[in-house]
C-alpha cells in the first residue's frame, strides 16, 4: 500500500521561491571587485532569477544543457545558481585558479554551451578562446557599457544585464521535472591527472541542504548572518547558498578579495555570525588581527574544512575571540558535507582541554551518510579510534560515478565511494583523517601521519605554515621531512624542542627545511606532489654528504 501524500519533486527552484515568499525582505549583501558592498534581498533576487530563466529559454537553452560559470562569489553568480538549474539545465561552476590546460579540459569535457564570466577573467578567456569549441556564447557579468570593446575572443559576447532584460518579464512559475535531473556540476581539483566531473542532481542537493542545516550539522537558522568564504566555484560554496535560501538567513557574498583585512572588514561591517573556509584563510585573518590588535565582535560559529584544522586554531578562535569552531569533512564527491564535529551529551562534562582534543577530529556522519574503514585487502577495520585504514563513504548525496568516465575504481557496486583518505573511527563514530593515501609516510613498515605533525608544528607562534612529506631513506624507505614557512626568526632546535613529547619519537622529522612559501592547489590545499618531486632525495643527499665528510 502506498502512502497518500503529495509526490512533489524536490527541486532547487523551490528554495528561492520559499525565501522570496517568506523572507523576501531579508538582505543579501555582496562585495564587488572594487571593494564596494551592494545590497539586495530575496524577493528582488527571485524576480531577477526568473527573468534570467525566461531569457535562457528564449535563446535556446534546453533541459540537460550545461552552462559554465567563471565567477567570484557575488549576486549574479547566485542568480545563475538558481536560474540555470531552475529550468533543468546544469550549472557548471568552474574554478578559475586551475591551470589553463585544466580549464580547457573541463569546459570541453562538460560540453559547456554558454560561459558566464566575471570581467576580471577577460584575459583568462582570451587565452583559451580558441580551444573551447563547444562554447557558443560568452556572457560577461556586466552592463552593456562595461562590455570589452577590444578583444580577441572568437565566441559571441553578450552583456549579462542585456540578456537578463531580453525577456522583459519573469517566468510565471518554475517548471516541474524529475528530481533526479542533473542540477549542477563541479570538477575535482585534479591534483593527480585531469579533474573529474561530479554531477549533482536536484534530489541530492535538496536532501544535502535539509541535512546540512539541522542543529547537529551546521545549525543555521533565519536569525543568522551567513557568509561562505569557501568560493561559489568550490563544491558549491559547501552548499551554503542553498541553505541560506531554505532558512531565510541574511546572506553575505565576499567576492574576490579574501586576504585578512578584507575578510575582517566584511565580517565586521555585515555583522556575520556564521562563516566557513579552509584553514589558510584563518591564518591570514589571525595575522591581520595580531598586527592591528582588532577583535572579532559578531562572529559566533566558524566551519573549517578542506584541510585538517590545527588544534591551535580551534583554541585561538575560542580563547581570544569566543568563536566556536565546527570542524567538518567532505569532498566535491560528497556534495560536499560528510561529517561534522558536534559533541555528544557525554562530552559536555569534558574538561576544556579534552574538548579541544575532540574538536580536532573531523567529526561524525550527519544523517544520511555512512562511513567505514578497510585495510588494503578490503577487510573491515574496527571503529575503536586506534585502527586506521582506507576511508569509504556512502549516502544519497555521495557520487556514484564521474562524468564521462565509464569505469571508476573508487566506486563499488554497493554505493560505497573510496575517498583516498586514511582515517580512524572511534566507537561513537567520530572520524579522524590521518592522511591522504598518497601522502602517508611509510617508514620501516610503520605509517606516520603527516597531517598530525603539521598541525602540531603550525601551533608554534613563529611558524606560519608547515608541510611534512616522506623523503627517501636508505634504511627506512621513507622518513618525515618538515618544511616550514617562518613568521619570525626561529632555529631548527626550537622546533624540535616544541615537537618533543607531542609526537612519537619515531615520528620526529629527520630534518627541517625553511622555505619562503608553500605551493597550494586551486582550493587552498598544500600541493605535496610538487614538494615531493623537489625534496624526495633530500635526506639521501644529506646523508651522502655526511658520509663523504
Amino acid at each position: 500500500m502506498r502512502g497518500l501524500m503529495s509526490n512533489k519533486n524536490l527541486l532547487i527552484s523551490s528554495l528561492i521561491e520559499h525565501s522570496s515568499e517568506y523572507h523576501g525582505s531579508t538582505e543579501i549583501a555582496h562585495r564587488l571587485s572594487n571593494g564596494k558592498i551592494e545590497k539586495t534581498n530575496y524577493a528582488e533576487t527571485n524576480i531577477r532569477t526568473k527573468k534570467l530563466a525566461k531569457s535562457l529559454t528564449n535563446i535556446g537553452v534546453n533541459i540537460g544543457d550545461t552552462l559554465g560559470t567563471i565567477a567570484w562569489s557575488n549576486i549574479r553568480h547566485l542568480e545563475l545558481y538558481y536560474g540555470i538549474s531552475g529550468i533543468g539545465a546544469v550549472c557548471h561552476t568552474i574554478n578559475p585558479r586551475l591551470f589553463k590546460e585544466q580549464l580547457i579540459f573541463i569546459i570541453n569535457d562538460a560540453r559547456d554551451k554558454l560561459l558566464f564570466v566575471d570581467l576580471d577573467f577577460l584575459e583568462l578567456i582570451s587565452d583559451i578562446t580558441n580551444n573551447i569549441n563547444c562554447v557558443e556564447k560568452i556572457i560577461f557579468l556586466c552592463n552593456q557599457e562595461e562590455l570589452p570593446k577590444q578583444h580577441n575572443i572568437k565566441q559571441d559576447l553578450i552583456a549579462y544585464e542585456d540578456l537578463l532584460n531580453q525577456s522583459g518579464t519573469p517566468i510565471d512559475e518554475w517548471p516541474d521535472f524529475d528530481e533526479s535531473t542533473a542540477s549542477s556540476l563541479c570538477y575535482t581539483s585534479g591534483t593527480t591527472g585531469n579533474p573529474k566531473g561530479v554531477l549533482y542532481s536536484h534530489r541530492s542537493t535538496m536532501i544535502h541542504t535539509l541535512a546540512a542545516a539541522n542543529p547537529d550539522a551546521l545549525n543555521i537558522s533565519s536569525t543568522d548572518v551567513i557568509m561562505p568564504i569557501a568560493p561559489m566555484f568550490h563544491a558549491n560554496a559547501w552548499g551554503i547558498p542553498y541553505i541560506a535560501n531554505m532558512v531565510g538567513a541574511k546572506l553575505v557574498l565576499p567576492g574576490r578579495h579574501l586576504d585578512g583585512k578584507s575578510v575582517y572588514d566584511i565580517l565586521h561591517q555585515e555583522k556575520v555570525t556564521f562563516t566557513a573556509a579552509v584553514p589558510t584563510i584563518w591564518l591570514m585573518l589571525f595575522d591581520y588581527l595580531d598586527k592591528t590588535k582588532k577583535k572579532i565582535e559578531f562572529l559566533q560559529r566558524c566551519v573549517i574544512g578542506g584541510s585538517a584544522c590545527p588544534k591551535f586554531m580551534i583554541e585561538e578562535f575560542h580563547k581570544k575571540y569566543n568563536v566556536e569552531v565546527i570542524h567538518a569533512w567532505g569532498m566535491t564527491e560528497t556534495s560536499p558535507l560528510g561529517t561534522v564535529n558536534r559533541p555528544l551529551h557525554k562530552h559536555l562534562s569534558f574538561s576544556q582541554e579534552k574538548k579541544y582534543d575532540l574538536a580536532t577530529k573531523q567529526g561524525r556522519p550527519i544523517y544520511g551518510v555512512k562511513i567505514k574503514i578497510t585495510n588494503d585487502n578490503g577487510d573491515l577495520l574496527p571503529h575503536d579510534g586506534k585502527a586506521f585504514g582506507n576511508l569509504w563513504v556512502k549516502g544519497p548525496w555521495i557520487c556514484s560515478g564521474y562524468l564521462n568516465v565509464s569505469h571508476s575504481d573508487t566506486h563499488d557496486n554497493n554505493g560505497w565511494f573510496l575517498t583516498g583518505d586514511v582515517a580512524s573511527i572511534d566507537e561513537d563514530g567520530f572520524m579522524l583523517i590521518t592522511d591522504r593515501v598518497k601522502d602517508v609516510i611509510k617508514s620501516g613498515g610503520e605509517w606516520i601521519s603527516s597531517i598530525q605533525v603539521e598541525n602540531i608544528a603550525v601551533g608554534h607562534e613563529k611558524i606560519l605554515e608547515a608541510a611534512v612529506i616522506g623523503a627517501k631513506h636508505k634504511k627506512w624507505d621513507e622518513r618525515p621531512l618538515l618544511l616550514v614557512v617562518k613568521g619570525e626568526n626561529i632555529e631548527k632546535s626550537e622546533i624540535f624542542d616544541f615537537l618533543e613529547n607531542k609526537i612519537a619519537k619515531w615520528w620526529m622529522p629527520d630534518d627541517i627545511v625553511f622555505i619562503e612559501k608553500l605551493p597550494h592547489t586551486a582550493t587552498g590545499k598544500i600541493r605535496k606532489v610538487e614538494l615531493k618531486k623537489k625534496y624526495e632525495n633530500y635526506l639521501i643527499n644529506l646523508h651522502t654528504k655526511s658520509d663523504e665528510s
